[in-house]
């Protein structure tokens, strides 16, 4: 019993780097109601350039954290203005034409725009990748750390002091998202050109403005997230952006595509899940078991609903 209470905990401590990685995904498709492929990718190009830095020069903690941010916002802005550009009121025209990374494509209707938006995403996540491996060719690369050297015991268990300080960090700022997404201005805005964009554009509101803005503040969390998780393993390595897509993708399923709080629940069922699937079935079971839940939920989603709809509430 205390070995089974001991594993679920350690899943529980997984939920705040995944609760993390999640979150800016969850934003970004409830923004634009498409799944960029790139949001791992993007992250990881950044935790290379902070890495290099701090190989090369031995830049100080502060700037390499503050670089991936940046970086990460920066290749947010690429992949938003080749592979989402939004429309003058936010309207689906089902005949207009799509300029992405695959070059100017004629659509017809909503599913053929997502579809060119998925490719043109895959094309960039090749492309980011490939630049930050050439970077830094060699499979592991250091990292500034703040890996905890030890562990606290909370009376027979153990935990890791900074696996429990990620959580704490991800349940306030999962919690901050929501409440500023309910109660501000910027919020209001945001759910407005979300939901309703065509009635924001009549009522004044510069719908593609407050996508992009919102887009873009979905990439700094992706970077916020990429350092969180990077300092505590003091490492990178060319999987990092995989990593970042497959698990914000399975926790933002779990969540429901939309619900910034349930963001939270997601990332405890994966971690915990994940956490039990290893002690059976080894290492490779755990990685399996993320891509059965996503394919289960995909499935099961797609059932339901009839396809990748977000929850009717973003907080």
């Amino acid at each position: 019993m205390l070995e089974l209470l001991q594993r679920t905990l350690d899943g529980l401590m997984q939920a705040g780097p995944y609760a993390l990685a999640g979150l800016g995904l969850t934003l970004g498709f409830g923004t634009l109601r498409r799944i960029n492929l790139a949001y791992g990718a993007g992250a990881m190009l950044a935790a290379y350039l902070g890495a290099w830095l701090h190989a090369r020069f031995e830049a100080p903690l502060a700037l390499v954290l503050a670089v991936v941010v940046v970086t990460t916002v920066l290749a947010g802005a690429y992949v938003q203005a080749l592979c989402f550009p939004a429309s003058r009121d936010g309207a689906a025209d089902p005949s207009r034409t799509a300029v992405t990374a695959l070059g100017r494509v004629t659509v017809a209707g909503a599913d053929g725009r997502e579809v060119v938006a998925l490719a043109a995403s895959f094309a960039l996540w090749m492309q980011l990748e490939q630049l930050a491996v050439g970077l830094l060719p060699r499979h592991l690369n250091p990292f500034p750390s703040l890996a905890a050297q030890g562990e606290w015991a909370l009376g027979p268990l153990q935990v890791r002091p900074d696996r429990l300080a990620l959580l704490v960090a991800a349940c306030g700022l999962s919690l901050a998202v929501a409440g500023a997404l309910a109660r501000t201005r910027a919020g209001l805005a945001w759910r407005a050109a979300t939901d309703q964009p065509v009635a924001a554009h009549l009522a004044g509101l510069a719908v593609p403005r407050v996508q992009r803005a919102a887009f873009l503040g979905s990439c700094a969390l992706a970077g916020v997230a990429a350092c969180a998780v990077l300092v505590t393993e003091g490492q990178v390595t060319p999987m990092f952006g995989m990593w970042m897509l497959v698990k914000g993708l399975v926790v933002a399923m779990l969540a429901g595509l939309g619900s910034v709080r349930g963001v939270l629940a997601g990332a405890a069922v994966l971690g915990i899940v994940e956490a039990h699937a290893q002690a059976l079935f080894g290492a490779l079971g755990r990685d399996a078991t993320a891509w059965a839940l996503l394919l289960g939920v995909l499935l099961w989603r797609s059932r339901a609903t009839g396809g990748l709809q977000p929850e009717p509430r973003h907080a």
